[in-house]
């Protein structure tokens, strides 16, 4: 049997991934390799695709099995974390509520700004989601309504437990109405304390202590809850802790994962002065986005769509429409790979474009005010590509290279010396739950995984892209190979 510090298994909707590391507690952790398997919730019993992924990890270390003194997890399968979010002004409590379940990893199922109708009441029985998160009012401000929407969703006996972190003047009524109704309730801080003031942290931390305390959705997901040594993330709130934990060492940071289905988006960054000066509203250091219409296999007739046919038969020399029929989940041909390739562009460039903010200009009775709305990305030293669709495409660089500003785009997107660099060994999720018990081993893992071991601060760029979508490395980055497992 070989023995290892850790293996943290990252459950999807489709395929389970089992990641194992060691030497965690000295001065060299290392990612020893990755084991696959297809997730396998239709057999109903999530546990049968770990315990695959984990024969297949021991297979590729060529050992009998793998024994290990943490065993750590991420889920997406099921649905994810599905909740719903009610809060007062859309864009104030209800935007900064978003902003909190969706940096926790949350895929966002309804959204309500003021008091709750019969009509939200009927879509949220629809819905039926994993946690309602109830916001509204700034501190010792607004209370009916927050306290209406309270009685009426305690009323409906989801049996899915409540965030509150809305106007804390009222915040042991609200106890008091979920309490008399059997419904689990977390007080937390208000998300929106004061005017022009997010506080989405402690919600963000108080959504993943509820998902790990009470959701187990896929069958056989309290199995594996019973064996792990702390509770399951969301693997989206799991990216983004690692990206924070990124931005502690390497500077202000955007992490695009492209995906069969969605391509998210992450950013860490504080962005300019400049434009915070002109900002119309708040945005939060670390922010992340989803876009459930943008995927490179079960979306991507929405990206030729959204492009058009015509454009990307340009680049590509072929119809896509055509090429859309042939679509493999992992491209076996030149052709297929060329095909996927340009829908993971389009979609990375799509999505960071939807993230970032814009520069406006208003004209009123004193002339024209420039005003900017949205996240500010002019800042970004590093554009992070991870997932399958980045990670294991060749030609990853290029893939990320559409993200970043023109000359004359309003848009507040990354600057065109922005350095581009791969997760390659598709860890980051991993990293992200790995801080908990070793934040350096983390950091040091996922450097290594960026190409960018033993650099701290701005650094050069590990590989070049050229326009053909090769590249060129200037650095020790091993490409590996089967599929995107590697070995330290």
């Amino acid at each position: 049997m070989l023995n290892v510090d850790a293996l943290i298994a990252e459950i999807g909707s489709t395929t389970t991934l089992v990641n194992a590391f060691d030497g965690l507690g000295g001065p060299n952790p290392v990612f020893l390799g990755q084991g696959r398997a297809l997730t396998s919730v239709r057999e109903g019993d999530v546990w049968l695709g770990l315990e695959r992924a984990m024969e297949d990890l021991a297979r590729c270390l060529g050992a009998q099995k793998v024994g290990y003194k943490l065993l750590l997890a991420t889920s997406s399968a099921a649905g994810g974390l599905r909740m719903t979010v009610h809060g007062l002004v859309y864009d104030m409590t209800v935007k900064a509520a978003k902003e909190a379940a969706l940096g926790a990893g949350a895929i966002l199922r309804m959204v309500t700004a003021g008091p709750l109708s019969d009509t939200d009441l009927a879509r949220l029985r629809e819905v039926r989601p994993n946690i309602i998160l109830l916001a509204g009012g700034v501190d010792f401000g607004e209370r009916d309504t927050v306290l209406r929407n309270a009685r009426l969703i305690a009323a409906a006996r989801m049996g899915a437990p409540v965030i509150y972190a809305g106007n804390r003047a009222i915040q042991g009524e609200v106890k008091a109405i979920f309490d008399g109704a059997g419904t689990a309730v977390t007080i937390v801080e208000n998300v929106y304390p004061r005017v022009d003031v997010l506080n989405i942290e402690p919600a963000r931390r108080a959504i993943q202590r509820v998902f790990e305390e009470h959701i187990v959705t896929a069958p056989g997901m309290a199995r594996v809850r019973e064996v792990v040594s702390s509770g399951i993330m969301p693997t989206p709130g799991a990216v983004m802790a690692a990206a924070k934990l990124l931005y502690e060492a390497i500077g202000d940071l955007v992490v695009i994962d492209v995906g069969g289905a969605t391509t998210d988006v992450h950013s860490v960054t504080e962005g300019s002065e400049e434009v915070a000066k002109i900002l119309t509203s708040p945005e939060p250091v670390a922010k992340r986005t989803v876009e459930g219409d943008l995927g490179v296999f079960i979306n991507a007739s929405n990206i030729v769509d959204l492009v058009g046919p015509d454009k990307l038969a340009q680049g590509l020399g072929f119809d896509p429409v055509e090429a859309l029929q042939e679509l493999e989940p992992v491209p076996s041909t030149e052709k297929g790979l060329r095909f996927a390739r340009a829908l993971a562009a389009e979609a990375a460039q799509i999505a960071v474009r939807r993230h970032a903010g814009q520069v406006r200009h208003l004209y009123g009775p004193l002339g024209r005010v420039t005003v900017a709305e949205g996240k500010d990305l002019t800042k970004v030293k590093w554009i992070i590509g991870t997932g399958g669709a980045v990670a294991r495409l060749p030609g990853g660089g290029f893939i990320l290279e559409g993200a970043k500003g023109r000359r004359g785009d309003t848009r507040l997107l990354p600057p065109p010396d922005a350095r581009c660099v791969i997760d390659r060994d598709y860890v980051m999720a991993s990293c992200g739950v790995l801080a908990r018990f070793h934040p350096d081993a983390a950091v040091a893992i996922m450097l290594r995984s960026l190409g960018l071991a033993g650099c701290h601060g701005v650094r050069e760029s590990p590989y070049h892209s050229r326009k053909d979508g090769s590249e060129v490395s200037s650095g020790q980055q091993d490409q590996g190979s089967d599929h995107g497992r590697r070995w330290a």
